[in-house]
């Protein structure tokens, strides 16, 4: 296509640069501390980290600062830093039943063991606004007492174990013992289940959301329900040589999600009983919605024969990708002048033509990505 150099420019970009940076600190205000974006833009944060697929919350609020507050901005820059970092070591899989849970709610059963812990949630306060925040001051309120003796126990079996035990989940496919790595290997469709887990793990959150709500409005079959939602602090290990076990070297916060919903092709030819379908959905940081709406995908894409968008795996991880989407949606901003001229030049020549003159396309479509 027809892409142009741009000369002469320099003074123009460098000044465009100099009136970013004062619409940033524009105002009389002091700055914005990294650490204040830390501490009480805590959800931004975790959603930047999920987005740009590293966990470094001084990064990302940075980042957030950066960007005036942009947050596919923001993740392009985490991720983009991600790529220069080096790659030290894999850690052994994190077990997920010994979070040291902050939340714990499920959907599907009031009582379960270990108790409900509703932790930080909106979810049972009116969506009104709090006009007492602008003139917010004084020190931080105290987090209230716990009202379980102890604390949530160590090891928490998950709820889908229980309807295992009964026969009424359905296996998870089961991957080739060495997952696919996404930002090493190249991927092909149809990909395993351990490369869409990932591709879904770092996806946009807005793009996820209005996927998965198609689903759940019938532009497929997954009516979910929410068997267990975790958030919670996982310790991370690595092998040292010389040491039998692995050693804890931090903690990582996170979210974990399991939906539960009918699967509509078990026991339709007669061979096996009805069961249950299992969606899982895991990402850094404080993201409830991010990982539901996870989970209704991964669950929606194990459809053996896909009838909806939401289920067609290709559709939906390319589609996901709010960096490569942003990227390709930005650089129209960008000079077009040779392949515009292109399709002036082309219909002028038809409106010449006359009427009676057969149209032919004016270009191919567009199919270059920028660097």
């Amino acid at each position: 296509m027809g892409y142009v150099a741009v000369c002469g420019g320099e003074n123009a970009i460098r000044n465009s640069e100099t009136l970013l940076q004062f619409y940033r600190r524009r105002g009389e205000s002091d700055p914005i501390q990294v650490r204040q974006i830390v501490q009480q833009m805590r959800l931004a944060v975790d959603r930047v980290m999920a987005e740009g697929s590293l966990y470094d919350p001084t990064l990302a609020a940075l980042a957030i600062k950066q960007t005036e507050g942009d947050l596919v901005e923001a993740a392009f820059l985490v991720r983009a830093y991600r790529s220069t970092l080096p790659r030290l070591q894999t850690t052994p899989l994190l077990r997920t039943s010994g979070m040291r849970l902050i939340r714990r709610i499920s959907a599907a059963f009031k009582d379960v063991p270990g108790g409900q812990v509703l932790g930080p949630t909106r979810d049972y306060t009116q969506r009104l606004l709090d006009f007492s925040l602008l003139d917010e001051c004084g020190p931080a309120p105290e987090p209230p007492r716990t009202v379980l003796p102890g604390g949530a126990p160590e090891e928490t079996e998950r709820i889908s174990e229980y309807l295992r035990r009964e026969g009424l989940l359905s296996e998870p496919s089961r991957d080739a013992p060495v997952s696919v790595d996404i930002t090493r290997d190249p991927v092909s469709f149809p990909v395993p289940r351990s490369a869409r887990l990932q591709h879904l793990a770092r996806g946009d959150e807005g793009g996820m959301l209005a996927l998965a709500y198609s689903s759940m409005r019938g532009f497929g079959n997954v009516h979910p329900t929410v068997a267990e939602l975790r958030v919670g602090y996982l310790p991370v290990r690595v092998a040292v040589p010389g040491l039998l076990e692995p050693v804890v070297i931090g903690e990582i916060l996170a979210t974990e999600v399991e939906v539960i919903a009918r699967d509509g092709d078990a026991g339709s030819d007669g061979s096996s009983s009805p069961q249950f379908g299992l969606g899982y959905g895991f990402a850094l940081g404080h993201n409830e919605r991010r990982t539901i709406c996870m989970a209704i995908l991964d669950r929606s894409m194990l459809a053996a024969q896909p009838s909806a968008p939401a289920e067609d795996q290709e559709f939906v991880l390319s589609h996901i990708e709010g960096i490569e989407a942003q990227g390709f949606t930005n650089h129209w901003k960008l000079p077009h002048y040779v392949d515009f001229q292109s399709e002036l030049d082309q219909l002028r020549a038809r409106r010449a033509a006359g009427p009676g003159t057969r149209e032919e396309p004016l270009i191919a479509p567009c199919a270059e990505v920028p660097a």
